[in-house]
């Protein structure tokens, strides 16, 4: 399964700013308006959360609901795997139609093969940490993959508020990442809006996972999409 608009906003364009909305925090009763509002706001990616009570306190998606968000959009679908024993669920959700799979370095005891298995599935390949992991856990993978994923609250549920302490993780991060090319995007999650999204993208992050901040905003989806574009105009990575 190819996706060349996942591939080109990859590689190459780590200078432009992505708006990835959780769907998590959509409506699901209408999922097939939701997905076709968030495209003709311009999002660039979509993410699903999968999470399976063990490594995070919440029980969300499983294959099925990707099966079906792929057969309503052509949009490239992260799928945030924060469960345990990821090796066993990838070829499932492969063939579900996620176009990059993201897995938590803790959650992996061979990181390596782990990463090797996705590459394997013709899949791009994502690699997250939790606010209490140190970054010097994925010094040997950040050659290997196309995203570092910072959380930027403990993960588990929406609506949480931005760790600020996070942002020094990101500049780490990014200045480990300034010798590697293709360059990994650096993704943040949680707690993202328009007022905390600037200092994510001045510490190094360039890709915004953002859940309340676009369904729970006062004027639609349109306008939480907005609203996070435009507080990121003119703010440069670093």
């Amino acid at each position: 399964m190819s996706f060349p608009f996942y591939t080109g906003i990859i590689a190459g364009m780590s200078n432009k700013h992505l708006i990835v909305p959780s769907i998590l925090s959509a409506d699901l009763t209408r999922i097939g308006d939701v997905v076709l509002e968030l495209e003709n706001a311009g999002i660039d990616w979509i993410q699903i959360d999968v999470m399976d009570g063990h490594f995070v306190p919440n029980i969300t998606f499983g294959p099925s609901f990707v099966e079906a968000i792929r057969r309503i959009t052509s949009l490239p679908l992260d799928v945030h795997l924060m469960i345990q024993d990821p090796d066993r669920y990838l070829e499932v959700f492969a063939e579900a139609g996620a176009s990059s799979l993201t897995v938590h370095i803790e959650t992996c005891p061979d990181i390596q093969r782990t990463i090797a298995a996705i590459r394997e599935l013709g899949l791009h390949v994502g690699v997250a940490l939790n606010p209490e992991t140190p970054v010097s856990a994925l010094t040997d993978v950040l050659s290997l993959v196309d995203l570092i994923l910072v959380m930027t609250v403990n993960p588990g549920f929406a609506g949480q508020t931005f760790i600020q302490s996070t942002l020094n993780k990101i500049r780490e991060i990014h200045s480990l990442l300034a010798e590697i090319e293709p360059r990994p995007r650096i993704q943040v999650d949680g707690g993202i809006s328009a007022e905390t999204a600037p200092s994510a993208a001045s510490a190094g992050a360039d890709t915004f996972v953002a859940a309340s901040a676009i369904f729970k905003h006062p004027q639609g989806i349109k306008a939480g999409v907005e609203s996070l574009k435009n507080s990121l105009v003119g703010v440069k990575t670093r």
